[in-house]
């Protein structure tokens, strides 16, 4: 290779340097690092511009020199007419090699014999890119009023390394011919490398078959996972099959599932639900007050270009949707006829899933247009208005005190999880200990009918049963430098202090929520749970008596019998005849709990004495055996 210097135009970059990087802060940049980081950085230290390119292809520099150095001159253009102006001709093409065609005598030549010839070199291709603005509307030349609205532009997005190169670009050229920044918002994605981390390559294969992943998961469940994804803020991901996977899981199948749910009452009863925000149901005004939370959650975050934050608001709102409210309501929706509070209930589910549908189509634009469509036989749903939120319930206290019984739910249910004790045996008591606590008082029948536990108690003094721990983030150690060396010890020693907004005070300075987790250490033998970053407990009883072992047999007994309707085709609105021969112990169990029984399993009798007959099943529970027979009523 041969290193060669030529002669070559420049744009003098650093005449107006100081002004880009004084520009370039009033650019909102996705992530905001790059402001200061590799864009600033990058324009601090910018120096002039080689323009010109010594090939055939390309851009022709518009710039006509003297073949005559004793006659010196040196014309450039910026416009056909001024081109036919001197040279007489309108050239029809400006590329090499008719444009070069052009030539004059040099006008400063006395003796006639120099000649007008343009320079060989043609513009650096990132020239033309950095003139996209105005170079796509023929500015100046048309469409002024056009160019002023739009310019600068408010969006751009490309990946990372266009700071060197078209944003350089824009940002050279827009301070020079418009003293502006020339656009207002930037996202800088990473790259997308294989699952092997290397680059995306057909004859690797390290890759998932792009046709194979929508046939399989769809485009909408690419496309959470690409835009949730670290990518959006700068960072690189291999694509994975798992994760589209589990995508798909999160968000897609949970939202399908809600809409499926509600279409299958809704047309069994023949119910026609409406949009309506004025419900007075707690479960009601709950979810729409967390249908409200969301949106505004997902407007802020897309309304600040953070897309990963757009799709995280979506997961626990879904949560919410499918495994409380839905849940919670099951028996609203089952109820016989069509009473005020059932109508409320399929109100707020349908105003729920079309607003969701409404807020997420930009997200999840195919799921949401299916499920749009068929619920309000409206288009489209992306030729519908943004939602509202002006007729959504704003209750914060509602909602946060809902989400603390359903994470005290969620932590009583991984205590039975933990200690093999399943969800339809009853259990005494449950005990919730926070300095808040009491916050719970009208949610205690809600908390104790999801735990299966007969009493729930409140107390604020979570010390009564553990002791808090905080253990530190030991990664923060390349963020605080040699500070770790005194923050280990003093959280060891308990020598810190929390403020309000959660963060902790320790050996001088303050750590964020990440830096560090709360732990609740519970006396031996105690079943406990922390709740609330460690700033709570909950605490559950899990002594078994002969009462509580007998309705649990009764509940497993239900469960039995709900699978084998679902095993026999039955509606969920068919009543049946149910017969049983059970064992000494658990036919009490069932003879004690029958009306309980016969609600749940929608049995028009439960005859025990005879010999069951019908649809058949054989089964154990705790080790007793059991036949049981069931068959369609009459």
């Amino acid at each position: 290779m041969i290193y060669k210097a030529v002669n070559s135009w420049y744009l003098k970059v650093t005449a107006f340097r100081d002004r880009m990087v004084e520009l370039n802060r009033g650019i909102d940049w996705v992530p905001s690092h790059i402001r200061e980081g590799l864009f600033g950085n990058w324009l601090a230290n910018a120096r002039d511009w080689n323009i010109s390119r010594d090939r055939f292809w390309g851009a022709p520099i518009p710039v006509w020199v003297s073949d005559d150095p004793k006659y010196p001159r040196i014309d450039v253009y910026g416009s056909l007419d001024e081109l036919e102006r001197d040279f007489g001709i309108r050239p029809l093409d400006l590329h090499r090699p008719m444009i070069d065609e052009l030539t004059r005598p040099n006008p400063d030549d006395p003796t006639g014999n120099s000649t007008m010839r343009r320079v060989p070199e043609v513009l650096d291709c990132w020239f033309e890119s950095g003139s996209m603005p105005f170079a796509q509307l023929h500015y100046p030349f048309e469409n002024k009023e056009r160019f002023d609205a739009n310019f600068p532009g408010d969006f751009i997005v490309e990946y990372v390394a266009q700071t060197r190169g078209w944003f350089y670009t824009l940002m050279v050229l827009s301070t020079a011919l418009f003293d502006r920044a020339p656009f207002k918002n930037c996202i800088c994605h990473g790259v997308v490398p294989g699952d092997d981390h290397q680059k995306m390559s057909k004859r690797l294969k390290n890759y998932p078959d792009p046709t194979e992943v929508f046939e399989v998961f769809g485009a909408d469940a690419l496309r959470w996972y690409m835009l949730s994804s670290p990518v959006m803020s700068g960072g690189d991901i291999a694509v994975s099959r798992a994760d589209i996977g589990k995508a798909m899981r999160q968000a897609i199948l949970p939202i399908w599932n809600a809409y499926y749910f509600f279409t299958l009452y809704a047309n069994i009863d023949g119910v026609k639900a409406k949009l309506r925000t004025d419900q007075e149901g707690v479960l009601d005004r709950y979810v729409l007050a967390k249908t409200r939370e969301m949106i505004a959650a997902v407007q802020d975050r897309l309304d600040h270009y953070d897309l990963p934050g757009a799709y995280a608001a979506v997961p626990p709102f879904i949560e919410a949707l499918n495994n409380w409210y839905i849940r919670r309501s099951r028996q609203r929706f089952w109820a016989e006829g069509l009473g005020a509070d059932k109508q409320d209930a399929f109100d707020a589910l349908f105003t729920a899933l079309t607003l969701t549908c409404r807020a997420l189509a930009p997200l999840l634009p195919f799921i949401t247009e299916r499920i749009f469509t068929a619920l309000t036989g409206e288009r489209s749903v992306h030729l519908a208005d943004w939602p509202d939120l002006g007729g959504l319930p704003e209750e914060a206290k509602l909602v946060r005190q809902m989400d603390l019984a359903r994470e005290v739910s969620s932590a009583a249910l991984t205590l039975r999880e933990a200690r093999r004790l399943r969800v339809r045996l009853p259990l005494r008591k449950l005990t919730v200990a926070h300095p808040d606590a009491a916050i719970l008082t009208p949610f205690k029948d809600i908390i104790a009918e999801e735990v299966n536990v007969k009493t729930v108690q409140l107390s604020d003094d979570p010390h009564a049963h553990g002791k808090r721990e905080l253990k530190v983030n030991p990664k923060i150690g390349a963020k605080i430098g040699a500070k770790i060396k005194e923050v280990l010890p003093a959280a060891k020693e308990g020598r810190w202090a929390e403020r309000e907004d959660g963060r902790i005070e320790i050996a001088g300075i303050t750590l964020d929520l990440s830096d560090f987790e709360m732990r609740l250490n519970t006396q031996e033998g105690i079943a406990a749970e922390p709740i609330l970053r460690g700033q709570g407990l909950v605490v559950l009883d899990t002594t078994i008596d002969p009462l509580l072992q007998e309705e649990g047999r009764a509940r497993d007994f239900v469960r039995l019998v709900q699978n084998a309707r679902k095993d026999a085709g039955l509606s969920v609105t068919d009543r049946i005849a149910l017969t049983a021969k059970l064992d000494g112990a658990l036919a009490d169990a069932v003879k004690h709990h029958a009306e309980y029984v016969m609600g749940e399993t929608l049995s028009v009798g439960l005859d025990l004495a005879s010999e069951p007959h019908g649809r058949r099943v054989e089964d154990e529970i705790d080790g007793m055996k059991l036949v049981f027979a069931l068959e369609k009523a009459g």
